[in-house]
């Protein structure tokens, strides 16, 4: 199987037959008309289920919502949905949230036994007066709504969670692959190990030129139960304004909760900035506060109203997937402050 950053090189030979083209400013990348973009090389799969509804005329809501259920669902997929890894105690928990072109917005946390909580998010924001509901009582709405009850441990992501209690160290590592823990060695914190925290999160702009993201995860491998990230929190994980554009984050949500990150981004953009210049700066915000922060990851990813796109990471490795009109199946590598070493 190709890894990430196969996948980036191989995505990179065809780049010049890409829809997207060289913004004029700062770097990124602009994309024309109706457009998606989302976090990470499984964005790619995601991103054609969302544009099977842009490209048909319809609503960045809708369209976000398809995307993201695509990962959630993939079996191969151990950082997103229904393969998540568990916490320490052997439970999967699944963060999500969504946000339309209005404002309005929902979010599930911690939410157990139900394999898409993008949708379940999407209730909440339709059917209640709430923004987030949270385990216990998300898991009841849910299931309220018509959302069958599953068990979302899987054979693998159990192998894996039995192998890593063997030393029960909790080291995440900066653009850990997902899918080989407990296949070969059962090293915690290598490349290809379970300590990733890979979130998809998608951005989409409608034919209406109406802009709506949505972001979802299982979280970090082995964490502690109870534990939420920034991706079911809206202007952390997920942030929209349509007069402005979106933003969103992967990488360690507590770094990107204490700056509000995927708001900031899009204030800067407000303030005139070019969406990488603003990711870059939310960055460097982060690393400001804490030096110590260039040893995991976090990225962020932007799209402003005019369609021009950009990314920045503490660390390179991050890659982000486009997708409008012309191509469907583009991944770049995101701009980072560090180059990985290792």
């Amino acid at each position: 199987m190709m890894n990430r950053r196969g996948l980036i090189g191989a995505s990179l030979v065809g780049s010049a037959m890409l829809g997207a083209k060289a913004s004029a400013a700062e770097g990124g990348v602009k994309l024309d008309g109706p457009c998606v973009i989302s976090t990470w090389d499984f964005g790619v799969a995601a991103n054609q289920a969302a544009w099977a509804v842009l490209s048909k005329g319809g609503r960045a809501l809708d369209a976000v919502e398809a995307g993201a259920r695509v990962p959630e669902q993939d079996l191969k997929n151990h950082s997103v949905g229904r393969a998540g890894y568990p916490d320490r105690d052997g439970h999967v928990s699944l963060d999500a949230c969504i946000m339309d072109e209005l404002g309005n917005c929902g979010a599930v946390a911690a939410l157990e036994h139900i394999a898409h909580p993008i949708s379940v998010a999407r209730k909440v924001m339709e059917k209640t007066p709430h923004v987030m509901l949270v385990g216990a009582g998300a898991l009841q709405f849910a299931l309220e709504q018509g959302f069958p009850r599953e068990e979302l441990l899987t054979p693998e992501s159990r192998i894996a969670w039995e192998a890593w209690k063997k030393d029960a160290k909790y080291e995440p590592k900066a653009n850990s692959e997902v899918g080989d823990y407990g296949k070969t060695s059962g090293q915690l914190g290598t490349p290809g190990g379970a300590n990733n925290h890979d979130t998809i999160g998608m951005l989409a702009i409608d034919a209406k030129g109406n802009i709506a993201g949505a972001c979802t995860t299982s979280g970090m491998a082995w964490k502690m139960r109870g534990r939420v990230g920034d991706s079911p929190i809206i202007g952390a994980g997920l942030y929209v304004d349509n007069e402005v554009g979106g933003a969103t984050s992967t990488g360690v949500g507590e770094e990107v909760i204490r700056n509000v990150g995927s708001f900031l981004v899009v204030e800067l953009m407000r303030q005139g900035r070019s969406p990488e210049a603003a990711c870059r700066e939310a960055v460097e915000r982060i690393l400001k506060k804490k030096p110590n922060a260039k040893e995991f990851q976090v990225g962020f990813l932007a799209v402003n109203k005019q369609g021009e796109v950009g990314a920045w990471a503490i660390q390179s490795g991050f890659s982000y997937a486009l997708c409008d009109g012309k191509k469907q199946d583009l991944l770049l590598p995101g701009k980072a402050t560090y180059q990985l070493t290792s």
